[in-house]
């Protein structure tokens, strides 16, 4: 009788909990919360596939059917769950391992947590995933994030990496029913196009986190598209007429293990096809790597890769006849300078985790030429942040991209939360200074680029990724620095900051004339903010392009203290209505005398 009651009771426990969880679709949007794929909107919620239906009989059909599998692409959330529960139903039957990749990376998930300053850690399962679920294709993974920190609503967020070597046929993810939840877009700037091999597509890395693409997107935060095709990559002159229609930051070109079977000319004329396509579309750098050839003292290992050898030279013949031809910014890793080894590999010819990290290793030696070069903080390192409870971050991070895309600005107004909350577009419910900005702006293209609490860092990396695209404006306004102060950043720090601020911007936006405002005072700090911004004007490299405009008296009180006039802000440190409209007249000062 006991133990007729312990089931029951344990069976009741178990409905009880499962009825506690709200579950949520990322395809229930016109365009999906998918990320890594570069026709997400026209796919749209039709399927996880990597490549649009149009493509259906114009491309190899092996390369078709790999399409459907999901390496490289993941779902974003935002959650204060302290439980995250994912099941998802698999395109094809539960594929517990290839001969050289296992179970949790051809058919499992990777999630990764990111807390609101933007720091990025690996969330650990603990074996809790079931790979068949009432004898179906159903996959669960669950996740107890009991220990995550704290943030209130704000919570944390996560990516999700969908499996490397299946396709998903629909896909829920599970909170607590009393959490907050929503999906979130990553960032929509242009991304890093990577079109390669079965080394590409993921094999033979442990889990899909470790693939060497989303390894480098994690380093470098920048959108990475997957289209390795496992067996294939062969470099098929309309699969470059396909890749010339994603808008890259950069192009990867690792084909050559695939291609072992062409011969020479054939191979020559396909990567001279490749090249010429991508600059008809784009100025993209375009990187090509050499073939895995293991760099050891294995005869036996080495005889294996002749044919690659062969198809190394003949691409790196044809990069330097392309540059010799005038054409601009190609790059080019060798098989030494991947330096694989016998320990790098699985089976002798996919990279294991060592290999796929040393594959990282190479490209961002390369990449940090490319995506980063000179542009570079001495003093931070540039990083999201997700401080403010009123909205996402990234969100607004990309309603300005789209902004300064379609909208042609003239001016552009950077800096944090009192520079968002002013008015303007990308639109916000806070506006705490509407008819003056009206008033100031007129019929004047201008962005608001101010996001709450940002630091010099996060405006860097803002700047670095995508809000600086697609537009000319004659005119930058840049306010930040005060939310470092809190912090206990030196004004020699800050400083530093915006000084490598504005250099970035000469270098993005060399036609545009870039003002530098003192950060506004702020209560109980107002002699800290003086002394701040008299280093400024002190250190900032002053001409015709870059000037700095201290604007800080119209806030404060008349009798010399220095200290700010409570009648002109909320809350000692955000402007009302009053405050803006002092700010009104010394930006017209500034940016229409």
């Amino acid at each position: 009788m006991q133990r007729q009651i312990l089931l029951t009771l344990t069976l009741c426990l178990a409905l009880w909990s499962k009825a506690q969880i709200q579950w949520y679709n990322p395809m229930e949007a016109e365009e999906p919360f998918i990320n890594g794929r570069g026709w997400n909107k026209e796919i749209g919620n039709k399927s996880y596939d990597r490549m649009p239906k149009r493509f259906e009989g114009k491309i190899p059909s092996p390369v078709w059917n790999l399409s459907h599998q999901t390496p490289g692409m993941s779902v974003s959330f935002v959650t204060n769950s302290k439980s995250i529960t994912v099941r998802y139903l698999l395109l094809n039957h539960v594929r517990l391992g290839l001969n050289n990749v296992v179970a949790l990376n051809t058919s499992g998930v990777d999630l990764y947590a990111t807390d609101v300053d933007g720091n990025t850690t690996f969330v650990p399962n603990s074996m809790k995933y079931t790979f068949s679920v009432n004898n179906s294709d159903t996959v669960q993974f669950t996740y107890n994030l009991s220990e995550m920190p704290v943030f209130g609503k704000r919570g944390m967020a996560y990516e999700l990496y969908l499996p490397t070597y299946n396709g998903v046929k629909w896909m829920e993810i599970g909170v607590s029913k009393d959490a907050d939840f929503s999906f979130i877009r990553g960032s929509q700037e242009k991304p890093v196009v990577v079109y390669g091999t079965s080394i590409a597509h993921g094999a033979s890395a442990s889990r899909p986190g470790l693939i060497w693409s989303t390894l480098l997107k994690r380093w470098y935060d920048y959108p990475f598209i997957n289209l390795g095709f496992s067996g294939n990559g062969r470099m098929e002159n309309i699969m470059y007429d396909a890749i010339s229609e994603i808008d890259a930051r950069v192009y990867i070109l690792d084909c050559v293990p695939n291609c072992v079977g062409l011969t020479n000319d054939e191979f020559a004329s396909r990567v001279r096809y490749g090249v010429r396509k991508l600059r008809e579309k784009s100025s993209a750098p375009i990187l090509f790597m050499d073939g895995n050839a293991v760099y050891d003292n294995s005869t036996r290992v080495h005889q294996r890769f002749k044919g690659e050898y062969q198809k190394d030279s003949v691409q790196y013949k044809v990069y330097e006849e392309l540059k010799a031809a005038g054409v601009k910014d190609l790059y080019y890793i060798t098989y030494k300078q991947l330096g694989m080894t016998s320990d790098d590999v699985i089976e002798g010819v996919h990279p294991n985790d060592l290999g796929m990290l040393k594959y990282a290793k190479a490209y961002a030696r390369v990449l940090d030429e490319i995506l980063v070069g000179e542009d570079t903080m001495r003093s931070y390192n540039p990083c999201i942040q997700r401080r403010d409870d009123c909205y996402e971050w990234i969100m607004r991070h990309n309603e300005i991209i789209n902004q300064n895309r379609t909208s042609d600005p003239e001016i552009l107004m950077i800096g944090n939360s009192i520079t968002h909350f002013w008015g303007g577009l990308p639109d916000c419910d806070r506006k705490w200074g509407g008819k003056t900005w009206n008033k100031l702006f007129g019929n004047h293209r201008v962005t608001n680029m101010g996001m709450g609490w940002d630091r010099v860092e996060n405006v860097y990396w803002r700047l670095l990724h995508g809000e600086l695209d697609y537009c000319k404006p004659r005119q930058i306004c840049l306010m930040i620095g005060s939310n470092n102060i809190p912090v206990n950043d030196t004004d020699e720090r800050i400083v530093s900051g915006i000084q490598d601020i504005v250099k970035l911007l000469r270098k993005r936006q060399p036609q545009a004339k870039v003002y530098v405002i003192g950060v506004y005072p702020r209560k109980g700090r107002e002699e800290r903010v003086r002394s701040l911004n008299a280093l400024i004007d002190k250190s900032l490299v002053k001409d015709e392009y870059v000037s700095f405009h201290d604007v800080a008296t119209c806030l404060t009180l008349k009798d010399g203290s220095g200290k700010i006039d409570p009648t002109c802000f909320r809350d000692g440190l955000h402007p009302n209505e009053k405050g803006y409209g002092f700010l009104l007249k010394e930006y017209k000062k500034i940016l229409f005398k």
